[in-house]
């Protein structure tokens, strides 16, 4: 009726082909493929005889034909036509494009299949759909479209619960074969069904015996293709049938509103046919009736038809007023022929035609085929059509919801659509609100139990198909924000996972800064040593005068402390954010103070060993005692220790640097000490230098003097050997600030050793014994 309807719309068109009226031929080949063989044959002989290309009784010519309905039709159709150069526009079938020059005159007039598929797969990954079924004919189609579907499934990681291949025949469907498709069916929440008329009937014969041996439906999510036209059932007891398809999802070529071919169907009238015998016989099993006018052998019984029954009370799986798909494809087949005539006319190839009234002669049909493939129009439903070499340019395909009401009717209802034309995202859209689902809920169909949520990734068992995965948390460090993550994230170095592993947060910078209270204090603690320092400091300058200041050498006595005070004010380099300038002077600076200190204290105990030798008869140290002595100690050891700094900043110098994997959740911010090896060479001479420092003192420390000082400086330099003994292991079983912690501590302690050591002896005595702070008393200590 589509083709019809569109042909009688050309004719009534003035501007689309004048003076020119197209004529139709319409035969039903019932999908036999001898039969679609010979009427392909016959179209191209003389009346009576199959003698192809020979046409003598015949006026007009063949411009094209129409058809088949589905592919093996079309192609058994096109290896006929072909051979002609008849144009045929019909179903698509799949070629090669290197066997297009077999198949030079044959044009699809349905939407490319592949859409259709890519569309399927976004449907199943819209509703996380990983586990579903495959029904399909055991022929050359089920086998293009298995070898098709599987590929686009195995990519998207969607799994095949069953392939279920069959040669369906009544005959052969026995209960046993029931009752094992039934098993299989069962396997899997959704079934793709694919196929037309004949898989459809089989697949509601299993369900029957379903339903009659459990005495309940069978409920599932049925996906059909587009190759199965819902009203290919039969009429009568199709509702009894069709609603075990309560919810199904079915593809469909895109249509268009056609308002004119609804009133054109509404108008039919089955006693006056003008000419479609098919009309009275459809009226007939359509409203169950009988035309008595109608030759029969018999009587006719049972009600007869008047002719005045109305479509609008036949329901919609029926027959469909408005447009259906395939009528629109037809449709616009025939529109596309009327275009390439236009096309061919105003082309200025008038020779090749000759108009005769109302018809054309000498026109060939292979002439037409240059017009036909880059035809391009907008029909009357507003739509752009377009032809290519292959066929229909244009096209996408309806997603519609099958649903049971409660009158008993059975409707179409639209839920998406699938437009290739489109960009990428927008070529599948779905209302998924709008679907009614069998199971009255969205189905779970997945393999697992379960899906993986976020902060967890898919693991596939040894020997599981790849949709049956279980959920492993995610590992140290990583994160996966999506349901179903095949694989974790590392997180940036600058950040970490939060506790539900399911996105990065940024780390918090880890130093010692001044705010915190181990930065407050140790801050305290310099700035009070310091003060004490000074304290000292200037109680010595202001009784520089005295005996006691007086024997211990108070120009080593300043240095000494004030070589103290630096060391205690360079902890200042270590606390607050790291930066170029302290982390290139900090480790410097107090390895070398301290070279300094320990080279004062060690000075002073050579000083009171040389004096104690000097006061033994003929011996010629004193010659040593002075100034030259102890400024060469005080220079040349800092000295030695400013080289190796030196070479330290020279050759590979202390950086500031980020470590983020030590701590959890914080970025450390460091000093890193450049070369290991420098800073442990640097710490190796102190240690030196404090070792022969105890060595020196130690040893004279019994020595008999007026005001032995050695014995003090073995106490400190005890304490200050002890610090940095245990600074080491220390220092590196720690991270972050708590190793800055150290080292500002050992610092400290040791600064604070030599001090108390040296120096409070010495401020007793001063402050609170000035009575011991004269001459007479050393004098006599001396002689004793």
């Amino acid at each position: 009726m589509a083709l019809v309807f569109a042909v009688r719309e050309i004719n009534k068109d003035l501007h689309l082909l004048p003076n020119i009226t197209l004529d139709m031929e319409i035969y039903d080949n019932h999908q036999i493929e001898m039969k679609i063989s010979i009427t392909s044959l016959m179209l191209l002989s003389t009346r009576g005889q199959l003698v192809p290309g020979y046409k003598c009784d015949r006026q007009d010519p063949l411009l094209s034909v129409i058809g088949g309905d589905n592919p093996k039709s079309s192609r058994r159709m096109a290896s006929i036509f072909n051979l002609f150069k008849v144009p045929q526009l019909g179903v698509g079938f799949e070629f090669t494009q290197g066997d297009r020059r077999l198949y030079p005159s044959f044009f699809r007039i349905n939407p490319n299949e592949f859409a259709q598929y890519e569309g399927l797969v976004q449907l199943l990954l819209y509703f996380q759909w990983n586990w579903v079924g495959l029904v399909a004919p055991d022929d050359d189609d089920g086998e293009h479209f298995i070898s098709s579907i599987l590929p686009m499934l195995k990519e998207k990681e969607i799994c095949l619960a069953f392939t279920e291949k069959y040669t369906f025949n009544f005959n052969a469907l026995t209960k046993w074969k029931t009752l094992y498709l039934i098993k299989t069916l069962s396997s899997a929440e959704i079934i793709i069904l694919f196929g037309d008329f004949h898989v459809i009937a089989n697949v509601l014969t299993a369900l029957y015996f379903h339903e009659y041996l459990k005495k309940k439906p069978f409920l599932k999510v049925w996906i059909f293709t587009s190759h199965w036209k819902v009203n290919e059932i039969g009429p009568h007891p199709i509702l009894k049938d069709i609603k075990r398809f309560h919810g199904a999802l079915h593809f469909r070529d895109r249509t268009a509103d056609v308002p004119e071919f609804s009133h054109f169907l509404l108008s039919l009238d089955p006693l006056n046919p003008q000419g479609d015998t098919f009309l009275p016989l459809w009226w007939e099993s359509v409203f169950d009736c009988k035309f008595p006018q109608i030759p029969r052998n018999g009587n006719v019984q049972g009600k007869q038809c008047t002719g005045m029954e109305n479509l609008r009370n036949v329901p919609t799986y029926v027959f469909e007023t408005g447009m259906t798909g395939e009528s629109y494809n037809i449709h616009n087949a025939a529109y596309a022929v009327a275009h390439a005539l236009h096309a061919m006319d105003g082309s200025g190839g008038r020779p090749t035609k000759l108009r005769l009234g109302n018809r054309i002669s000498n026109v060939q049909s292979w002439q037409i085929l240059p017009y036909l493939r880059k035809v391009q129009f907008n029909n009357s439903a507003g739509d752009e059509i377009s032809f290519s070499e292959n066929g229909l340019g244009s096209g996408g395909y309806d997603l519609l919801n099958w649903v049971l009401l409660p009158n008993r009717s059975f409707v179409p209802v639209k839920v998406g659509q699938i437009d290739p034309g489109a960009p990428p995202g927008q070529d599948f859209t779905i209302n998924s609100d709008a679907i009614i689902w069998a199971t009255k809920k969205v189905p779970f169909a997945r393999c697992g139990t379960k899906r993986c949520q976020a902060g967890e990734r898919r693991r596939v068992p040894e020997g599981e198909l790849v949709c049956c995965y279980q959920c492993d948390p995610c590992p140290e460090g990583a994160i996966s924000s999506q349901t179903d993550a095949a694989s974790c994230d590392p997180c940036p170095e600058d950040q970490y996972p939060n506790m539900e592993k399911d996105h990065c947060i940024a780390k918090k910078l880890h130093f010692l800064s001044y705010q915190e209270t181990l930065g407050y204090t140790l801050t305290s603690l310099t700035l009070s040593l310091s003060m004490i320092t000074l304290a000292v400091l200037a109680i010595f300058c202001q009784h520089h005068d005295t005996p006691i200041v007086k024997a211990n050498n108070r120009n080593l006595t300043y240095l000494l402390l004030v070589t103290l005070l630096l060391c205690f004010l360079c902890s200042f380099l270590f606390i607050g954010q790291p930066g170029k300038l302290t982390c290139l002077f900090r480790q410097t600076a107090f390895a070398i103070l301290f070279s300094l200190a320990v080279s004062s204290v060690l000075a002073k105990t050579v000083m009171v060993v040389l004096a104690f030798m000097a006061t033994k008869p003929g011996n010629r140290t004193k010659k040593l005692l002075g100034k030259p002595l102890t400024n060469s100690i005080v220079l040349a050891c800092p000295l030695v220790q400013a080289v190796l700094c030196a070479t330290w900043l020279v050759t590979s110098p202390p950086f500031p640097n980020m470590d983020f994997h030590s701590l959890v959740g914080e970025t450390i911010l460091e000093c890193n000490e450049g070369s290991a090896t420098m800073f442990y060479t640097v710490l190796a001479y102190l240690g030196f230098l404090a070792l022969m420092s105890f060595t020196v003192a130690f040893l004279a420390r019994k020595l008999p003097d007026s005001f032995n000082e050695a014995k003090f400086i073995t106490f400190s330099m005890l304490v200050f050997c002890s610090v940095w003994i245990s600074f080491l292991p220390t220092y590196l079983s720690t991270k972050g600030k708590s190793m800055v912690a150290v080292e500002i501590f050992s610092i400290l302690a040791s600064g604070a050793g030599l001090l108390a050591c040296i120096f409070f002896p010495k401020c007793y005595i001063i402050l609170l014994k000035p009575n011991l702070n004269c001459r007479e008393n050393i004098m006599r200590h001396k002689n004793l």
